[in-house]
């Protein structure tokens, strides 16, 4: 069979074409190569089968195209687009499939759109519903739960798409038990657990990298520091540069673990500060976060030589109007190497949208407005438009010339990979 890969864009519909602004027009599948969803399911794909990738973002999609089959994952912000896309392949009866963290949560709306639906991870279901295709005794509904112990490596040569690589994804754990009401993965009956894969084949995989640096997928290194003390000590060897996700908790008191990731190769600890209010970490269920504890972090991991990036949510209940000036001052004060923001968004399926809805604060149902950079609820404290309005100014704030320079500038210190991962990174993030 032909199969078709699509990563939808929510910024294109049938009926609107975006005006790209020119951080969208760089190709960042050069960066960061194609969606690892992809590449785990072109390693499970058997090898008799083409497959083939196609990235809305840069690519248009020729429906027209001689396919057997169409696989579309999608997030919630990406599903309408999904929805279209997987509508007009239908129309000249070409089977598709429905994926991702959208279609998990909310299956019968997608079976609309759907032959098929992937509910959770895909690795186990994908070469029996390959099978079914061939058959023609395709189910509605595929869901199992996958064994990392024994699923292959990600395949990146034989997925065609357009585009190569400079930063390749590698995952070697899945799944968060830190239980953020907001979060999609920590509250899923597949993403609540954590599950590791064998440190000899994720060593395997890296080995097999022809470039120098990568990024380590997981939620987070931190929620079982012992593992990822061996797993660093392994990477020792392998003279690569990395960055990954981590929690405050541990970084803040863990002085081996950091000098185990800068020895590993660590360039860049990427961190979900979430916010500057501890009343509204508390009242997410972040608690993993003290914000006493956020500036001797950055402190710490800045003397390993490892560059910091913060990520901030607005919007929360403890979120009054001052919000938005104590997290710049705040960022300025830590000497914070790149941060990203986003709009407090209650992705459906999580306690914060059950919540929300409960209390009839849910503003909208469209769910292409749920890219975290919308207000789709009402706030506790502040209107939403002073929300968007806040939001916007922080964003213009820290991500003035003057000092997304600064930070550029700052981050030479830590060397050159951390400079081209994480100081160019502040004029296009």
């Amino acid at each position: 069979m032909k199969i078709l890969f699509v990563n939808p864009s929510s910024l294109k519909s049938k009926d609107n074409e975006v005006d790209f602004t020119i951080s969208n027009k760089i190709p960042w599948s050069v960066i960061v190569g194609p969606s690892l969803t992809f590449q785990m399911l072109t390693a499970t794909t058997p090898e008799e089968h083409q497959v083939k990738l196609i990235d809305e973002m840069y690519q248009k999609i020729d429906f027209n195209e001689e396919c057997d089959l169409v696989g579309i994952s999608s997030t919630t912000p990406h599903a309408p687009r999904a929805y279209e896309i997987a509508d007009e392949f239908r129309k000249r009866a070409v089977k598709v499939v429905l994926g991702g963290w959208h279609s998990s949560v909310l299956p019968e709306e997608a079976k609309q759109h759907a032959d098929a639906v992937v509910i959770g991870e895909a690795e186990e279901s994908w070469p029996q519903l390959l099978k079914d295709v061939e058959n023609k005794t395709l189910k509605p509904f595929y869901e199992k739960p996958v064994n990392l112990e024994t699923i292959p490596a990600a395949e990146r040569k034989r997925l065609l798409h357009k585009g190569g690589c400079f930063i390749y994804q590698v995952q070697a754990t899945r799944g968060c038990t830190t239980g953020c009401r907001y979060c999609c993965i920590t509250n899923s009956n597949y993403g609540c657990k954590i599950r590791f894969r064998p440190i000899e084949h994720v060593i395997q995989e890296i080995e097999s990298i022809p470039q120098k640096l990568f990024y380590f997928s997981d939620p987070s290194l931190t929620l079982n520091p012992r593992y990822t003390k061996q797993l660093f000590k392994a990477m020792k060897r392998l003279n690569k540069k990395f960055s990954c996700n981590g929690n405050v908790s541990i970084l803040y008191r863990d002085y081996e673990l950091l000098k185990l990731a800068n020895e590993a190769g660590c360039t860049e600890w990427d961190i979900g500060f979430e916010s500057v209010s501890q009343e509204s970490l508390d009242l997410m269920g972040k608690r993993t976060n003290k914000v006493e504890e956020f500036g001797s972090t950055i402190d710490k991991i800045h003397n390993f030589g490892m560059a910091v990036k913060g990520n901030f949510m607005f919007g929360m209940d403890g979120d009054y109007p001052d919000i938005f000036d104590k997290t710049i001052n705040a960022i300025c004060d830590w000497e914070l190497d790149l941060a990203g923001f986003s709009i407090l968004t209650p992705f459906p399926g999580t306690p914060l949208f059950e919540s929300l809805e409960r209390e009839k604060r849910i503003l909208t149902s469209d769910w292409s407005k749920y890219d975290a950079r919308h207000v789709v609820f009402q706030p506790k404290h502040m209107s939403p438009q002073e929300l968007l309005d806040g939001y916007t100014r922080v964003i213009k704030t820290v991500g003035s010339t003057f000092n997304k320079t600064l930070r550029a500038i700052k981050c030479l210190k830590f060397g050159p990979y951390t400079f081209l991962r994480t100081g160019v990174a502040n004029f296009f993030h």
